[in-house]
């Protein structure tokens, strides 16, 4: 193999190629003819041109040039380096979109320009390369490809760049960003098939990877990434390595195998979408992907669908240097090591749910990881320009019409059924998105040409592997990677870009998800729940209701029928009362919302004998009279006390009877709107205090508020958030009266566990607020120390003691907010072992079946807690285990714990 001479130095000795530089130019001409070559092949007009002294500098803009050809302004270096910084950003960021040249002209154009600059800006170069690699993971083979050109035309800079990105590998790893890793070990192992890294080199590095299953007393979860990275890699490289070095590979094969056969799966079913195995397998990643792998191999390494523009260079590439790559060990485990945890792949459609389109590759074909990962890869790079990403998947998928038996079914998702507002009478109006920015949705589509069109679009039916795609992010389970609105407002971009086709293979994906409802986690049926009904909210409302009218002879408790409800629910959130009865048929009646109105006891005249009637009269006249708190003590203290013949002094304290004359009256009267009852609890804060003092005050507050607006579930989630801010009450009340046989009869409804989360998510940014309060002290105290002089600074001394003494109280608040954390930690899970094992033992003295709806939601109910809360639960493992999940514990209240310790384990 012979070597090409380059050199920094002796750049002008090098000869040129079919578009670079020629050194020897001196008339402007022949500059401006070298400049539009460059142009046509980087499909773009140049963003700059040639110095006039004939270098390959790129001093000056096109734009400042004089016409003319006189001499150009003056402008500051600093600026011009700026400039030229920018425009060698955009060229290698935008290579591979759509352009009238190929990718391979623009490719080798691009090349060109970038060994010209080299001289000037290659660390400028060398990062930006190093950035896409790691951010850009679909264009993977497109950057190696302009890699291994740059690596023929100057050896030394291929090397540089090698080692500057196993820098980045190791910085990674070292700051826990293991997802980026694993794209820069793809992209490693892809150069090997662009001559830049030597096979033998790479597979050592493998060696190193797969000998970490052998390492001991470390998480599972980390043998599982090194190993992950290993085979996600061969997709890419297998074929290559396996040539030269197959006794190597099958030797690292065998461990691999090895490892997966003894590694522990207890995880899986705590993060599986749905239960059934039918029609679906839901498999665990590893698993899924070792058989893709092994059928990439049984079948010599044949894939055809990722893109590999250096094949096209492979008589360029096929005589440059090998770079070996330097000796990679895995970094050492330590306590602050945070992997990525296991997961389970989501399944929805094979080739049967498209007949007439394309065939849908295999589960275990290789074919379908690479659509999946190079379609999770686009949602990553472009999650924040919904509009970007759906042009572009539009622009991917020509499959034509499809499912056009679901189009029939469902008239409003084709043709000029474009989404709209709600209440708008017009075509196209604006988005409905009650959760997002407004920059994000008015996004322009800036970028909607960013990527080319995807590989192999005709040969697959892309628009089922786009929703899959959504679908397993937004079930992704323990939480989706972005946030769940997302998802919505991408998806109602789909549809209006390609209401043709896109609408139907939705329509048909969510009629398969209401049939499988029954054995779905029901932390996925609330996403669903919420992504429908926000939807619907974007398309009128429209669905036909009647063909899931099975749902009506069910069992109210079953989940087609709660699914029903919660969805309409939702939608009047979004909507209003009248507008939902008026969309879905008579026969749905009893699964509609019950109008949201207040519930007032002493409102009628069957109320003059209730107890504390004539108190309630004398507050609702005080309340329009806009008494003082003073006031309205004087009016409450002669309420009779029904505990005061009990034997406790938190009896005399406590008078259930206040409160519920207090709370119903103040809140009926406030009745009118959120704004409203917010002025009323804090008008009237003092007495909520007072008479919420205790812990029995505290959780009667919360039974009367109930009472009154039972039937609007809103307005309990927003009273009891603001009650919680106010500290009227606090977490653990609200935890207690969720679990309280007041609740039994609504348990199972989404708002309740809605309102539980947010109470818990209160609770952890407490604690970490005054967590980083005490930081931050910390941080100003060592700051006053390293700044203090040798001199004696008495003034200094003093507000070291004023620091300290704040660090102090911060810390024993930081301890308090810590004690009341692992506090309602251990209320929410005693209370669930409780009524857990209420049910379990109810069921064996009865003899009956202890999986019934109940039982279900109640126990994936328990396995939500932990999983959207791990990070924090992690903290109190130990207590946990010893406290409450011990080995005397019912097996199937246990099993969740263990499946929870087994996902970092």
């Amino acid at each position: 193999m012979s070597r090409r001479r380059h050199s920094d130095e002796n750049d002008g000795r090098q000869q040129s190629s079919k578009y670079s530089v020629s050194y020897g130019i001196k008339c402007y001409g022949e500059k401006e003819n070298w400049i539009k070559k460059v142009e046509a092949a980087v499909g773009e007009e140049l963003p700059f041109c040639i110095g006039w002294s004939g270098k390959a500098s790129l001093r000056i803009a096109s734009d400042q040039r004089p016409a003319g050809g006189g001499q150009p302004h003056k402008r500051r270096k600093t600026s011009d380096a700026n400039e030229t910084e920018d425009h060698l950003e955009s060229l290698i960021c935008k290579v591979g979109e759509k352009s009238a040249c190929s990718l391979e002209s623009n490719l080798e154009g691009l090349a060109g320009v970038l060994e010209a600059d080299l001289p000037n800006y290659k660390s400028k170069i060398l990062r930006l390369l190093c950035t896409v690699a790691r951010l850009l993971p679909e264009k993977l083979t497109i950057y190696t490809t302009l890699v291994g050109l740059l690596n023929a035309r100057n050896y030394n800079f291929g090397g540089e760049f090698v080692e500057a990105m196993i820098r980045q590998l190791k910085e990674s790893l070292k700051a826990n960003n293991y997802n980026e890793a694993v794209y820069l070990v793809r992209f490693l192992s892809d150069l090997v098939n662009c001559h830049v890294i030597a096979a033998p080199s790479m597979v050592a590095m493998f060696e190193n990877f797969v000998s970490v299953t052998q390492e001991e007393d470390v998480p599972q979860v980390r043998r599982d990434w090194y190993v992950y990275a290993f085979l996600s890699s061969l997709p890419w490289v297998g074929k290559e390595l396996y040539e030269k070095k197959d006794a190597e590979m099958d030797r690292i094969f065998a461990n691999t195998e090895s490892y997966l056969k003894r590694r522990q799966k207890t995880h899986v079913p705590m993060l599986q979408v749905w239960t059934a195995e039918k029609p679906h397998p839901q498999e665990e990643y590893l698993d899924c992907l070792w058989a893709q792998i092994q059928k990439l191999k049984k079948d010599r390494w044949q894939e055809r669908h990722i893109l590999r523009p250096y094949l096209a260079f492979d008589s360029i590439l096929c005589e440059a240097l090998q770079h070996n790559l330097p000796p990679f060990t895995p970094p050492p485990h330590t306590e602050d090591s945070l992997y990525p945890m296991p997961r389970v792949i989501f399944r929805m459609f094979d080739y049967t749910d498209d007949p007439e389109g394309p065939v849908m590759p295999g589960s275990h074909s290789v074919e379908r990881f690479v659509i999946e990962e190079n379609l999770h890869c686009i949602v990553k790079s472009h999650w924040k320009e919904r509009k970007t990403w759906a042009s572009h998947c539009c622009g991917l998928s020509s499959c034509g019409a499809q499912a056009p038996d679901a189009q029939a079914q469902r008239p409003w998702l084709s043709g000029p059924a474009a989404p709209q507002h709600v209440g708008s009478s017009q075509m196209g109006a604006r988005t409905r998105v009650p959760c997002i920015g407004r920059r994000t949705l008015n996004h322009c589509a800036t970028s909607a040409a960013q990527l080319v069109s995807y590989p192999g679009k005709n040969k697959i039916p892309l628009n089922y592997h786009i929703v899959e795609v959504i679908f397993a992010e937004l079930f992704q389970l323990p939480a989706p990677p972005h946030i769940d609105v997302m998802y919505t407002t991408l998806l109602i971009e789909l549809c209006k870009l390609q209401p043709g086709s896109l609408p139907q293979v939705l329509a048909q994906a969510t009629e398969m998800l209401y049939m499988r409802l029954d054995t779905m986690n029901t932390t996925c049926v609330d996403r669903f729940i919420n992504w429908f009904s926000h939807h619907l909210s974007n398309f009128q409302f429209r669905w036909s209701w009647e063909d899931w009218s099975d749902c009506l002879t069910q069992d109210p408790e079953s989940p087609k029928p709660k699914f029903v409800r919660e969805v309409l629910e939702k939608c009047m959130r979004l909507s209003y009362h009248q507008r939902i009865l008026d969309i879905v048929p008579p026969t749905f009646s009893a699964l509609c919302p019950a109008n949201p109105t207040c519930i007032y006891k002493y409102g009628d005249e069957s109320s003059n004998s209730l107890p504390g009637h004539s108190v309630a009269l004398c507050l609702a006249v005080a309340f329009k009279s806009k008494a003082t708190n003073d006031e309205i003590f004087s009016i409450l203290k002669d309420v009779p006390n029904p505990n005061q013949d009990d034997d406790d002094d938190e009896g005399f304290s406590f008078n259930p009877l206040k409160i519920e004359v207090f709370v119903q009256t103040l809140l009926h009267l406030a009745a009118k709107s959120f704004s409203h009852s917010f002025s009323a609890l804090a008008k009237f804060h003092e007495v909520f205090k007072t008479l919420a003092e205790s812990d029995e005050g505290k959780l009667h507050v919360l039974r009367v508020m109930f009472e009154v607006w039972r039937n609007h579930p809103q307005m309990i989630a927003v009273l009891v958030d603001k009650m919680i801010r106010t500290q009227i009450v606090d977490c653990a009340a609200v935890a207690n009266w969720i679990f309280s046989s007041e609740l039994s009869r609504d348990f199972t409804r989404l708002f309740v566990w809605e309102i539980l989360h947010s109470t818990i998510r209160k609770m952890n940014k407490h604690v970490l607020k005054i967590q980083k309060e005490l930081e931050e002290a910390k941080e100003k105290l060592a700051r006053q120390h390293k700044r203090r002089s040798d001199d004696d600074d008495r003034s200094s001394d003093r507000k070291d003691g004023a620091l300290e003494e704040q660090i102090e109280r911060l810390q024993e608040k930081v301890e308090s907010a810590q004690s009341e954390q692992k506090n309602l930690f251990l209320v929410i899970f005693q209370r669930f072992i409780m009524i857990l094992t209420e049910h379990l033992v109810r069921c064996e003295t009865d003899g009956t079946s202890v999986l019934t709806p109940w039982y279900k939601n109640c126990i994936e109910r328990l396995q939500q807690i932990f999983l959207q809360h791990h990070q924090i639960i992690q903290q109190y493992m130990v207590t946990l285990e010893n406290l409450l999940f011990t080995a005397e514990l019912d097996p199937h209240i246990l099993a969740v714990f263990q499946q929870f310790c087994a996902l970092q384990a």
